[in-house]
């Protein structure tokens, strides 16, 4: 894969990742998910996952096995939030390294092209998926509660780098 389309995702969702539906999932043939947690799932001040996003964890286990993989060096947080969805978990995972992401594919006992890395970064998420043979989603920041402005300039500097690049960040699905 040539460097520049290694932060290419596959779909870009445009909306949270609550927005991905197991219609979308059994459009391109994906069985298992690996969703990045800090602003993927829950926003980075929270700890517990929210009513809309458990509800949407239990439709989606109907249709896709899941993992949570995390860079977040805060084991207790991330256990914490996996525990209560019930889903495996990893924490300081070193995206874009690719180690713990075939870790969490090997666990799913599924082929790597069948799985999605799901997150709302670029330069970690999207890249270690790509990195891995997997299908990448880049979803939007589940929230922002008013915070995040340095967050976000740093994904708002990844899109830009990205589109210098070429890389199309249209929405598709």
């Amino acid at each position: 894969m040539c460097s520049d389309k290694l932060l290419q995702p596959d779909l870009v969702l445009g909306n949270s990742v609550l927005s991905l539906t197991s219609e979308i999932l059994q459009k391109y043939q994906i069985q298992g998910l690996v969703l990045d947690v800090d602003e993927t799932i829950v926003s980075i001040r929270d700890s517990q996952a929210s009513p809309e996003l458990t509800a949407w964890v239990e439709e989606i286990k109907n249709v896709a096995s899941l993992w949570l993989v995390s860079n977040n060096l805060k084991q207790e947080r991330i256990s914490r939030i996996g525990n209560s969805l019930n889903i495996p978990y990893i924490a300081g995972a070193g995206k874009p390294s690719r180690r713990k992401l075939k870790k969490a594919v090997d666990a799913m006992d599924l082929p790597v092209e069948k799985v999605a890395m799901v997150g709302d970064r670029l330069f970690t998420d999207v890249l270690a998926g790509n990195r891995l043979g997997m299908f990448t989603i880049l979803v939007e920041p589940i929230s922002n509660h008013g915070l995040g402005f340095s967050k976000y300039k740093v994904r708002t500097l990844e899109i830009w780098i990205s589109q210098v690049l070429g890389i199309s960040l249209n929405l598709t699905n």
